[in-house]
C-alpha cells in the first residue's frame, strides 16, 4: 500500500492506492492509525479478487456474511472514520457496491475485501474527532455527535 497527503489545510485528503493482493479493511484500519486519523470520510474506487459483504441481521444482532468469490469491480466505496469506546484506534465503518461480470451489483458492510488489481481510496481527515458508542438497542458502535473534540 502506498499513500501520499493531498492537502494541508485544516481538513488534510490522503490518496491511499491498494496493490493486488492486499486486504482493504485491515491495510486501511492500519494505515489511519498509524497516520493518526482520529476522524474521516472515504471514498473508493477499484477492483477485488474476492470479498465478504455483510448485511446487519437485527435478529440476531450480527452481520450476515455474503462472500463475493469471483472477480467484481468496486463501482462504490464510501465509508468513515471514528474513535471507538470499545477499541483503541480509528475504527472503519466502510460500505461498498461491486459489480459482476454480468453486470449484476452486490453490495453491503464491507467486511474483508482481497484487491485485485488495484483499490483507490481518497480519505480526507476531519480537523475534530468523532467517538462511536456502543448502541445497546442496536448492538452496534454508533457514532455519538456529543462526544468528541
Amino acid at each position: 500500500m502506498r499513500a501520499k497527503q493531498l492537502s494541508v489545510d485544516e481538513e488534510q485528503t490522503y490518496a491511499v492506492v491498494f496493490d493486488q493482493g492486499e486486504e482493504v479493511v485491515a491495510g486501511l484500519t492500519s494505515w489511519a492509525a498509524a497516520t493518526g486519523i482520529r476522524a474521516a470520510r472515504l471514498t473508493g474506487i477499484g477492483g477485488f479478487g474476492h470479498v465478504m459483504l455483510g448485511f446487519f441481521d437485527p435478529a440476531v444482532m450480527d452481520y450476515r456474511r455474503i462472500p463475493v468469490e469471483e472477480q467484481c469491480e468496486v463501482l462504490a466505496l464510501v465509508g468513515d472514520f471514528a474513535m471507538s469506546e470499545d477499541a483503541e484506534g480509528p475504527q472503519l465503518h466502510a460500505h461498498v457496491v461491486v459489480g459482476l461480470s454480468d453486470g449484476a451489483a452486490r453490495g453491503g458492510h464491507l467486511l474483508s475485501g482481497e484487491v485485485w488489481p488495484t483499490l483507490e481510496v481518497l480519505v480526507t481527515q476531519s480537523p475534530r474527532y468523532l467517538l462511536r458508542r456502543h448502541d445497546p438497542h442496536t448492538g452496534l458502535a454508533l457514532i455519538d455527535l456529543d462526544a468528541g473534540a
